[in-house]
């Protein structure tokens, strides 16, 4: 089966990526759902990152800060997953690259920002949600180390928080329609490391295989899509992906 994906990959013009947080575990950052997963083994967690809980609880809001200055996206690095779909941007393949990741890990491996479409935005920034200015994580944590668990906005005084969509947030219309656009385009559809759990961002592969793309899952465990796509690879992401995209130039 991955010899077909190879030739796939190899005859497309026209790739399209969506990544979750299972492309990201080989640089030391857990995933949400998996068996090991944050979510999994600590479901309370999961309430840090919801908006409503989040603007009317201030210690939500004071352990997410925590949450985010302890963060192994800090410091994580790209890995051999990362840097395979490089390969494919490099040999012009790659019509957009859809994440449903807040770690920049696709950028820093060397894709564009014009290519990379950040689904749930990023964690490095952070927004206030009164009045939009916008500042740095980095800037925020030295004010929570100064002694200030839940800085607002130096602007106007409203709750802050990082730039990422939290649950019970709608997604950025504008970039929804880009990752629909790079959906609807393809000849390939590579859904990599994504429970396909989490709406919109799964049914993208809907869009793509109603649009007529080859619809390929790579993910350690069964997802929604597994019956409707062309072909599921279950190898580790990090060893299989540089192998799919070999030989592209």
């Amino acid at each position: 089966m991955n010899a077909a994906v190879r030739d796939w990959i190899r005859a497309s013009d026209s790739i399209t990526v969506l990544t979750g947080a299972g492309i990201s575990t080989d640089s030391g950052i857990p995933d949400y759902r998996g068996p090991q997963g944050v979510w999994t083994k600590d479901p309370d967690a999961e309430k840090l990152v919801q908006y409503d809980t989040y603007m009317a609880d201030p210690d939500i809001r004071r352990r997410s800060w925590l949450l985010r200055r302890d963060n192994p996206v800090r410091h994580a690095q790209p890995n051999a997953g990362h840097r395979a779909l490089v390969e494919i941007e490099r040999a012009g393949r790659l019509r957009g690259l859809i994440t449903q990741n807040v770690d920049g890990l696709h950028v820093r491996a060397g894709n564009s920002e014009e290519k990379v479409i950040e689904l749930h935005g990023t964690m490095f920034s952070v927004l206030c949600t009164r009045c939009g200015a916008r500042t740095t994580l980095d800037e925020n944590l030295a004010r929570i180390d100064a002694g200030e668990p839940d800085p607002a906005c130096e602007n106007c005084g409203g709750i802050q928080k990082t730039a990422t969509i939290m649950f019970g947030q709608m997604l950025e219309r504008r970039v929804l329609e880009r990752a629909a656009i790079a959906a609807q385009v393809c000849d390939v559809f590579l859904a990599i490391g994504s429970s396909l759990q989490v709406e919109p961002a799964a049914s993208l592969c809907r869009v793509a295989v109603e649009a007529g793309a080859k619809l390929v899952v790579v993910n350690a465990e069964a997802t929604p899509y597994d019956a409707v796509a062309d072909a599921v690879v279950r190898e580790p992401i990090g060893e299989v992906l540089p192998e799919l995209v070999a030989g592209l130039g």
